[in-house]
């Protein structure tokens, strides 16, 4: 078990209490023993200090929290909870990060950096919306997120009570509170209440702020807003209370400090007209504004703050004459402190001039009578029981009578306008829940303290307890649901100093007792105190005063000054002057006081008075000139009321900390620090939470961290709970100090210090292992190299002692010879045979040691060989080596370097390109040189060195021949040796001088030719040098050719590229903002629909287009409108209402009437011609009767002959179908016999029927001839008899010639019959050979595909050839299966109209054979018939048309739109229902009805939104219809006739195009359908993506071995339930990327448009992670720099393997990669500075500084401080928009190029799934 005293030893880090610095570190240098009296101190500044430790003076010191946890974003995450580490915590932060915003369990602390930061945009917004608590950096964003999910999850009311002193930042922390509801929850309809809230924050700061010695914009009264929501959480209204103004203010400011904004601000816009009557001049001319001596606030324009108010005003429904009425009110103040009382002689009495301009200025201004005003002023009434008697005032007491109407004037104007303000924000509709945001003064104390300190020390208790209550809670809570055992935690409970001040006889009651009784005094009251409350423990009286008392608060004592009290607290004001403004003619002041409200005691004199201007329930009126209820139980009663509000809500607390009294930026003054954080309750957090569990670590973080700690045994379980449990059990044997939980293990305060201190102990003796072990290993290398350095040593000096003793043993020999030579002269035989003797030994001798030095010398030279080889091939292996790794570097260098200079390389290489190829080429050439010089170089001095060697050798050689030459001459003497030797000798010096002549040759050609090189070599450089200056002169010269072109050339493409993106970018903007307004106008309209009253009207959009409807009438933006493209632009600029307006316009649509009109006149008149023609044939002369009848029978057989006509048209059409399919069929499967053989059989079948009904066909061309030649002699006849009656008696000549003339018109008829038939045969012929030809065609191009494919499959390796011919194989089946069944189905249908058609024809000829003899019986008497000739119709192929009727039109639109479903056609032509569309509207072309084109594209596009409305979340059907309107657009584009869109059609596509109409509006109607069905594409996946951003990128550990930071997440805000987030994964993120692609690739979406999607989402992904990464400590590490690094790799991998590198989706992650890249480099020296700012040119500064301050290594250390100034101070100089976060909305404009099919219309199928059998193919 541990002791406390074990904590105490060398090295512990602890905090020592300084009178400067509050606490100050030091460091223990020995050991601390119990009972030890001192403790051994190191300070910071190496100096050492004895510390007296005492059992009760001076305990042990407090301990400092390990490196790790300093910096923490939540003060109960540190180990040691102490108000020490709490002030150096937020030190840390706040000095060295610059972040003011830090957790303390469920309290926000906030400290004014009194500098304006750039982390309160919509982007950072946008990055807390949805976000749990502690997951991102604290922020005021995080609480107001917090308080908004719990609203929605929980269905309960929130509060944010936001406290702090004057200074601290209280107004602008609810600000922006207020403001991220009004973005977040944004009202749902028009009403903008939002923006009504914002409006009311200028207003209430103008009449509710002023300037402090503290603060220049406090706020000096307290308030309470109510946000209200409907049940989908948006705003709805609002509600405003206001506490405690400061009235005071009004009449008295304090040196330094200004009166209420709104007096200045109306002086200083005196000047204006609509102000004149406000006689207002300068600040400085009112009493009321200048008792400060200073009116005016650094960097404050009062004008331009009274026109924001002004706007306000006019926002919140104020009008313009409530605001001048309300300005002349403020005015008449200020005139009313100018108001000079002049004092009688007597003392007792005062009067006013009433000549005084400022008194006529006030009674002008309120509207009330000058003279009863002057005398009230000075006059006071006092009633008694039996009479009224009216009294004189001093000058002093009518001075503090003004000043309290003032004040009171001032208080009832505040009222007013809050009142309003609420009445503006309020809503009829039913509130759901609200939020409600406290803005409320912190605790106060000063030198002298008043009333007013009292009442907000008082309110403070009074949240202090629901506060600690409320931590209590959430406290116990915790433990609760972690199912741990717990004891009831000791919190501090201040109910009795609460009791003391409002409990019954408390101070407050005897306050108000002491107010009723007629001379009651302050010291009265005081004496009352002593007596009542001297023995509480809360109270005390001070010992140099009577007149004073204490009051022990939660946060320390404070002393008040009675003086003042009572007169506060009464706050009184005469009757008689209310009275007066009571009888204004100004309706606005007369309201102010009327009897309805209560009106409020106002102090009349006093520093700092101040009231609440809202109670809880109206008062009564009162019956006397004074108020019943006092100051403090209005405030008592409406404190009440705030708590009942905050304790039927949810509380979220953010404390505001002032962190310095000179208003400096991010200068921390730790005495006035520690003051406020005792004084707001958040030490007593600390406290509370320190006293339960307060670290609090889930089971995988610490299995992570501590792991080092267990054993080997303990890692092989697999429950990782157990693991840790068996670990904390073994390590901390007080089982008091530590709780398993069921998702977390709860640690007593100290314990993870205790862990950390393990942990590094583990560390440092690994550390001390691995040291020791390298340190062992390199002095065993270290002795090595000495000992065989010594060895060599010794063996060389042995070797030089032997020589030198052998040498002196030589001497020592040739000694004794020579004394053998002298002693023997004398004796010349014993003489000549020692000479002898001798001679012959040293002759050996000398013999021996050559030899000996031959061996030598030639061992040598082998061993020198063996090292050059050895040397050699060590050189080169470490050579390759080095240049393998330098390759490798270069590579990657130079990759980079490309990346970074291939902009500028590409705008440099037109103009230096060929200079750069002569100065490559000459300095290859110079290399090559170069090089050739060193091999002729390196073969010279190899060949030197071989003749050197080889000289040597031969002079060894020659000297050992000499020798041995002169041995065998005093040996022998014999001449044939000698002779030889010689011989051998001049042989070997002849070789000898041809190796120095051919040594000297090679010399000097080597020298000639290094001498012709060196020569080369200098020219070429002379040469590059005069190049380089012709290259420096040219780059110079087009540098400023293109400087002064600059702005002319080659900036235009650039910013007209830009223009035209941003141009691109603005209209894409406005067409989502117009889908958006039509959606809201859907949502408003189904609302409508259902609701079932709604008071007021409801306003019907006017600029709404008729393409959101489902009308059929033309509207402006349709084709009727004109065929320019200048209408649509006007009509698009200046809207549907103004183009209906303007006068151009309309003239173009009357144009476009008149020749629709022309044209109807056309066609109205040729159909009239043609009436007249038949009836002028018709009305001949004739007999009534026979009239009648010829018109029966021709009708008749007219008739008859149009349904045979017909009817063989329509067979003839079916007959060419069948053929046209069986013949693509048979193409299509030559290869298959069984199909051959059937086609065969099935075409012999139809030529047979076709046979038969050219037969039948022929029958009843004859039976028509018989007809009309059997009725025609009778009428000849009839003709002639007729004629002979009336002219001629003799009737046979004229009868044969009539018959003669028949018969030749007969025969020329039937040659004409015969004609025709023989043409209708060529007719067939010419067919079949077309059908023929156009099958060898068919037949080509399929031999064609095949060949390709082949070539396709030849080239992809075996897994890919399996899969591609597996898909090809199912695709080919599936299509000859649906077209097999389109065959057989027409097959059926064409049998059965051909039988059909059969039966007609047999019963209509044996008709007609049965009415033949009544018709020649009829003839006789009938009129000559004229013959009816049939006309053969040419007969036509399939021209990619559609015919449907108007009926079914409806039904078109559902199949094809409404219910299709993606699936259905997915594996048919990408895109079919585009097609279809097209050539329905190709039909209505074809037949040029513009009334069916525009209702078709009408209905369409209508028919599309709604779909996509339907499927607003899916992105299959998105994605769908994406394609498919795209492609629709495509195909009106390839087919509108237009040259620019026909470069790429074939011939029978350019036959295809549209005849008749130009659709180039539609088009745009089309374009801007598809852009926003493109933005509905992009936030459907973005929605689906965001959830797995963050843990797929930043989270997820998919790289092995390295794992996410992160050591305590807050629980608080999250559904422990749940398990926290979702854990996505990498794969999964690259997954649904992968679908997202695959589906727009399936349903045939351009890429290019793909493309733009996958680089939008990259964006989303980039801006996600990085705004995540800035906002959250916890993963700012090297590991997580690695995985993201790694995680991007990943993503660029699946951008590369579907070929999408050039989408632009890797710059959009630049930012990412260079974030990962500055987590990992290292980041100490000024080399890495330099690298950081070379590397990081994506990232701003704020960003990169963020990441450095946010780095945290688990291993290293912090980033410094200098470091970071250092990278500011580099990137100062670049330009950039100061933004921290990356905004998530922004979106790419979105381009959509032209891309033309290469489908053929006429060969496209529809499947029978579709059930379009009523379309009908043309």
């Amino acid at each position: 078990m541990v002791t406390e005293y074990e904590l105490y030893v060398k090295y512990t880090r602890v905090w020592i209490p300084d009178p400067e610095e509050v606490w100050k570190p030091a460091e223990i240098i020995k050991d601390y023993k119990e009972g030890d009296p001192v403790l051994h101190l190191r300070l910071e500044d190496e100096s050492t200090l004895a510390y007296p430790i005492g059992p009760k003076d001076n305990p042990l010191p407090f301990l400092r929290n390990p490196d790790i946890l300093v910096g923490e974003n939540d003060l109960t995450a540190l180990s040691y909870l102490h108000e020490p580490a709490v002030l150096h915590n937020l030190k840390v932060r706040f000095l060295e990060s610059n972040h003011i915003y830090t957790y303390c369990g469920i309290v926000l602390v906030a400290i004014n950096p009194y500098e304006q930061l750039q982390i309160y945009g919509e982007e950072v917004i946008n990055a807390y919306s949805g976000q749990n608590m502690g997951d991102m950096d604290p922020h005021i964003f995080a609480v107001a997120e917090e308080a908004y999910k719990q609203m929605g999850r929980d269905e309960k009311n929130q509060s944010i009570i936001v406290s702090g002193e004057s200074g601290a930042g209280k107004t602008v922390s609810a600000k922006y509170a207020m403001r991220y509801f009004a973005t977040v929850g944004g009202s749902a309809n028009d009403t903008n209440v939002e923006e009504k809230v914002l409006a009311s924050s200028p207003i209430m700061e103008a009449i509710g702020n002023a300037k402090t010695t503290r603060n220049d914009n406090s706020s000096r009264f307290g308030k309470y807003i109510q946000i209200g929501f409907d049940r989908r959480y948006h705003i709805i209204g609002a509600n405003m209370r206001t506490y405690l103004l400061e009235k005071s203010r009004v009449v008295f400011q304090a040196e330094d400090e200004r009166n209420y904004h709104i007096f200045y601000q109306l002086c200083a816009s005196a000047s204006l007209p609509e102000f004149k009557d406000l006689a207002l001049t300068s600040a400085e001319d009112f009493t009321y504004t200048s008792l400060g001596e200073n009116i005016f606030i650094e960097g404050v324009n009062d004008a331009e703050d009274l026109g924001k108010m002004r706007e306000a005003f006019s926002l919140l429904g104020v009008k313009e004459s409530h605001q001048m009425s309300i300005f002349k009110i403020i005015a008449s103040i200020l005139h009313l402190g100018n108001v000079d009382i002049v004092a009688e002689r007597d003392g007792e009495s005062c009067h006013i001039s009433p000549d005084d301009p400022h008194l006529v200025h006030f009674c002008q201004l309120l509207g009330v009578e000058l003279e009863q005003m002057e005398h009230w002023l000075c006059h006071r009434k006092l009633v008694t029981t039996s009479e009224t008697y009216v009294k004189t005032m001093s000058r002093a007491q009518a001075s503090n009578a003004r000043d309290a109407l003032a004040k009171h004037i001032y208080a009832y104007l505040f009222e007013w306008i809050v009142e309003h303000i609420n009445k503006a924000l309020h809503t009829s509709t039913k509130q759901h829940s609200f939020i409600g945001v406290l803005d409320i003064y912190g605790f106060e104390t000063f030198e002298i303290n008043s009333f007013e300190q009292f009442c907000i020390n008082y309110a403070n208790e009074k949240l202090q307890q629901q506060f600690n209550s409320h931590v209590f809670k959430l406290e116990q809570e915790e433990y609760m649901k972690e199912q741990i055992p717990w004891t009831l935690i000791d919190f501090y409970d201040n109910q009795p100093c609460i009791d003391l001040i409002e409990a019954k006889l408390g101070i407050l009651d005897l306050l108000d007792e002491e107010c009723k009784v007629p001379k009651g005094t302050d010291r009265n009251w005081a004496q009352k105190l002593y007596s009542k409350h001297l023995d509480s423990g809360h109270f005390e009286k001070p010992r140099m005063s009577n007149i004073s008392f204490i009051v022990v608060h939660f946060a320390d004592k404070v002393e008040y000054q009675c003086d003042g009290f009572l007169e506060k607290n009464r706050d009184t004001v005469y009757e008689e002057q209310i009275n007066i403004l009571k009888a204004s003619k100004f309706q606005l002041v007369a309201d102010l006081f009327q009897d309805g409200k209560d009106a409020q005691p106002v102090a009349p004199a006093g520093k700092s008075a101040r009231i609440n201007v809202r109670p809880a329930k109206p008062l009564p009126k009162s019956h006397n000139r004074e108020h019943r209820k006092t100051v403090g139980h209005q405030f008592r009663n409406s404190l009440h009321l705030l708590m009942e509000t905050l304790n039927a809500t949810t509380p979220h607390y953010v404390r505001c900390i002032k962190p310095n009294d000179e208003k400096q930026a991010f200068m921390f003054d730790s005495r006035r620090a520690v003051q406020q954080l005792r004084a707001c309750g958040v030490l007593e957090t600390i406290r509370i939470s320190a006293a339960g569990y307060p670290s609090r670590w889930t089971y995988l973080d610490f299995y992570s961290r501590y792991r080092v700690l267990m054993k080997k045994k303990d890692l092989n379980v697999g429950d990782k709970k157990q693991i840790c449990r068996t670990l904390l059990e073994s390590l901390v044997k007080d089982p008091d100090k530590f709780q398993f939980g069921k998702t977390k293990i709860f640690f007593r305060a100290g314990q993870v210090a205790y862990l950390e201190k393990l942990r590094a102990d583990k560390f440092r003796f690994a550390c001390i292992k691995i040291q020791k072990t390298v340190r062992g290993w390199l002095q065993r290398i270290r002795y090595r190299k000495i000992r065989k350095s010594v060895v060599t040593l010794q063996r060389y000096g042995r070797g030089y002692l032997a020589r030198r003793y052998a040498e002196y043993l030589r001497f020592t020999k040739a000694a004794l010879i020579c004394q053998k030579q002298y002693r023997m002269v004398r004796v010349r035989r014993a003489y000549l045979i020692i000479l002898q003797a001798v001679i012959t030994i040293q002759a050996y001798t000398k013999g021996m040691f050559t030899r000996r030095l031959y061996q030598e010398l030639l061992l040598d030279h082998k061993a020198t060989i063996i090292q050059t080889a050895v040397r050699r091939w060590l050189k080169r292996k470490k050579f390759n080596r080095a240049h393998n790794a330098a390759v490798v570097i270069q590579c990657a260098y130079r990759c980079v370097l490309a990346k970074r200079k291939f902009k500028q390389l590409k705008i440099d290489a037109r103009s230096a390109e060929h200079f750069k190829k002569l100065n490559v080429g000459m300095e290859n050439k110079i290399v090559q040189l170069q090089r050739k010089m060193d091999e002729q170089s390196k073969d010279y001095k190899t060949q030197n060195e071989q003749l050197v060697i080889a000289n040597s050798s031969l002079g060894t050689e020659v000297n050992k021949l000499q020798k041995e030459l002169n041995t065998i001459r005093s040996r022998q003497g014999s001449n044939n040796q000698l002779t030889s030797l010689q011989e051998e000798v001049e042989k070997l010096s002849v070789e000898l001088e041809e190796a120095h002549s051919q040594r000297k040759r090679l010399e000097e050609e080597h020298s000639s030719e290094k001498l012709g090189l060196e020569q080369r070599l200098e020219e070429l450089l002379r040469e590059n040098t005069m190049l380089k200056g012709e290259k420096e002169e040219l780059n110079q010269r087009i540098l400023q050719l293109s400087k002064s072109s600059e702005g002319q050339t080659g900036s235009v493409p650039q910013k007209l590229q830009a223009e035209l993106d941003d141009e691109r970018l603005r209209y894409q903007n406005l067409l989502k903002e117009f889908s958006r307004l039509e959606q809201r106008y859907d949502n408003l309209q189904e609302e409508v629909s259902y609701a079932k009253f709604h008071p007021g009207h409801r306003r019907v959009p006017s600029n709404q287009s008729s393409l959101g409807s489902d009308s059929n009438f033309p509207s402006i933006t349709m084709s009727e409108v004109g065929d320019t493209e200048d209408t649509i632009q006007q009509v698009e600029d200046m809207g549907v209402e103004k183009a209906a307006m303007d006068l151009s316009v309309f003239m173009k649509l009357q144009k476009r009437v008149r020749e629709l009109e022309l044209e109807r006149k056309k066609l109205q008149t040729s159909l009239d011609k043609m009436e007249e023609l038949s009836s002028r044939k018709v009305n001949e002369p004739k007999s009534s009767t026979s009239e009648e009848e010829t018109n029966a029978d021709v009708a008749y057989n007219s008739l008859k002959r149009q349904e045979l006509e017909s009817e063989n048209k329509k067979l003839k059409n079916d007959l060419n179908a069948v053929r046209k399919a069986l013949a693509d069929r048979a193409s299509d499967s030559s290869s298959s016999n069984e199909l051959q053989d059937s086609y065969n059989l099935l075409l012999s079948q139809l030529k047979a029927a076709n046979e038969e009904l050219d037969i039948r066909k022929e029958e009843v061309l004859i039976l028509k001839t018989q007809i009309v030649s059997s009725t025609k002699p009778t009428e000849n006849s009839n003709h002639i008899s007729a004629s002979d009656i009336s002219e001629c008696p003799n009737n046979n000549v004229p009868v044969d010639k009539e018959e003669a003339l028949q018969a030749y018109q007969d025969l020329s008829e039937s040659k004409k019959l015969l004609e025709s038939q023989l043409q209708s045969q060529s007719r067939k012929y010419k067919d079949e050979l077309e059908a023929l030809n156009t099958q060898i065609e068919v037949m080509k191009e399929d031999l064609e595909k095949k060949q390709d494919m082949l070539n396709h499959f030849s080239s992809l390796p075996p897994d890919a050839l399996v899969e591609y011919s597996i898909q090809q194989e199912i695709t080919r089946l599936t299509q000859e299966n649906l077209d097999l069944k389109e065959i057989i189905e027409k097959l059926e249908k064409n049998d059965k109209k051909l039988k059909k058609q059969l039966r007609i024809y047999i019963k209509k000829v044996q008709e007609l054979e049965a009415s033949q003899a009544a018709t020649q019986q009829a003839s006789r008497s009938r009129p000559e018939l004229t013959r009816q000739v049939t006309v053969q119709r040419k007969e036509k192929d399939f021209e990619g048309m559609f015919e449907y009727s108007k009926e079914d039109e409806a039904l078109l639109i559902r199949m094809l739109i409404t219910d299709i479903k993606p699936q259905a056609v997915s594996a048919t032509v990408p895109c079919l229902p585009a097609y279809i569309l097209f050539m329905c509207i190709r039909h209505a072309d074809y037949i040029n009805d513009d009334q069916k084109v525009h209702s078709l594209l009408t209905s369409s596009i209508n028919a599309i939104k709604k779909v996509l409305k339907k499927h607003n979340n899916d992105f299959e059907m998105t994605s769908f219809w994406l394609a498919n309107t795209s492609r629709l657009l495509h195909c009106l584009k390839q087919y509108s006739g237009d040259e620019a869109f026909m470069t790429q059609n074939t011939p029978k596509q350019n036959e295809h195009c549209l005849k008749n109409f130009d659709l180039a509006e539609y088009r745009q109607v089309l374009s801007d359908l598809s852009i926003q069905i493109y933005q509905q594409l992009v936030k459907i996946a973005e929605g689906m993506l965001q959830p797995m951003i963050v843990s797929a990128m930043l989270e997820s550990g998919s790289l092995t071995g390295v794992k996410p930071m992160g050591y305590r997440n807050r629980s608080s805000s999250m559904d422990c339930e749940s398990g926290g987030p979702g854990g996505y994964t990498l794969q999964s993120l690259i997954r649904q990327l992968g679908d997202f692609f695959g589906v727009m690739s399936d349903h045939g979406l351009d890429p290019e448009i793909g493309q733009q999607v996958v680089r939008q989402l990259f964006y989303c992904i980039n801006a996600v992670t990085l705004n995540n990464l800035l906002l959250r400590k916890d993963i700012c590490s090297w590991n997580t720099g690695m995985q993201l690094r790694y995680n991007v790799s990943q993503m660029e991998e699946w951008l590369r393997v579907r070929n999408l590198q050039q989408c632009g989706a890797v710059a959009t992650i630049q930012p990412i990669i260079q974030a990962a890249q500055l987590l990992q480099v290292n980041k100490k020296t000024p080399q890495d500075v330099e690298a950081i700012c070379s590397m990081c040119t994506v990232l701003t500064t704020q960003q990169i500084v963020k990441i450095l301050n946010l780095y945290t290594g688990e291993y290293e250390e912090r980033v410094t401080v200098s470091f970071i100034r250092d990278i500011q101070n580099h990137l100062q100089d670049r330009t950039e928009h100061n933004q921290l976060l990356v905004d998530t909305k922004h979106t790419y404009p979105v381009l959509f190029p032209y891309t033309p099919s290469a489908l053929s219309l006429e060969s496209l199928h529809i499947p029978a799934s579709l059930n379009l059998h009523f379309l009908t193919r043309v």
